[in-house]
């Protein structure tokens, strides 16, 4: 190896020491912002209750009735989440009479260009496939990718049903802002795609929203009129969302809602 080629060698260490330690003062940085004053988020009671959720096992998928309307529909896990927490709620759904399809992305570590496109064909194809709009039901972070998908490409999209999903509001109004920062590396201010999660898609948008939430402000989650068409509350953890039985049977049901 010549003196240029070590040069070359040299340098692109350096750039990479570089920009690992500016992505590592950018995330302590996070870490060290307090949460604003007058943002509400769920009490600590709440959040230690999520915990509860984790440790509950395997609990008993619900009774189904056959789909009025059988449609294909894509779940989407909320953030850190991987789509098998969701697999009770696709069985349910197949039960049914419904065509359940995974998001394809593996865990939910936040959105970039890169996933959001593939999401966006993803749902596109399937929409082909079976030559009928797609229903994209989404638990917290993943219903932000929902709303999102169906306020741009409306005609593919049947309709939205959140999860605990934290569209309303300000964007911290949650227990689980700075992890999503930390993890991510960008602001929940500003996620590196455009979006407008307030902004209600022209599509049937239904908020699935709890007070028994541990993690996002139930108002965060349920939203105000305009921004949703209809909310409803159950009473469940955050955690619950993905496969609680009460869950699932509310979903099915907005599913058949005539819109």
């Amino acid at each position: 190896m010549n003196g240029r080629q070590d040069s070359d060698v040299d340098g692109a260490l350096r750039h990479q020491m570089g920009s690992l330690r500016e992505a590592l003062a950018r995330r302590v940085a996070f870490v060290r912002e307090r949460h604003p004053d007058g943002v509400a988020k769920p009490p600590l009671q709440l959040l230690l209750g999520e915990l509860r959720s984790l440790y509950r096992g395997r609990v008993k998928e619900p009774a189904v009735q056959p789909a009025v309307h059988p449609m294909p529909v894509m779940l989407l896990p909320g953030f850190g989440a991987h789509p098998k927490r969701m697999k009770p709620m696709a069985n349910a759904l197949k039960a049914a009479g419904h065509h359940p399809y995974e998001w394809g992305l593996g865990f939910n570590l936040g959105p970039n260009q890169h996933n959001f496109t593939f999401l966006m064909r993803r749902v596109a194809a399937i929409a082909h496939e079976h030559k009928a709009p797609v229903a994209l039901v989404g638990w917290s972070l993943g219903g932000l990718f929902a709303r999102e998908i169906a306020r741009r490409e409306p005609q593919m999209v049947a309709k939205v049903i959140t999860m605990g999903t934290p569209f309303s509001g300000d964007m911290r109004a949650n227990n689980a802002w700075r992890a999503y920062q930390v993890i991510t590396g960008h602001s929940v201010d500003q996620p590196p795609i455009e979006c407008d999660f307030a902004t209600k898609p022209p599509v049937p948008t239904i908020a699935l929203w709890s007070p028994r939430d541990g993690v996002v402000a139930p108002r965060a989650a349920c939203g105000w009129p305009g921004e949703r068409d209809r909310a409803v509350s159950l009473r469940c953890t955050h955690l619950d969302f993905a496969s609680a039985p009460p869950v699932i049977t509310e979903v099915l049901r907005q599913l058949d809602f005539g819109d």
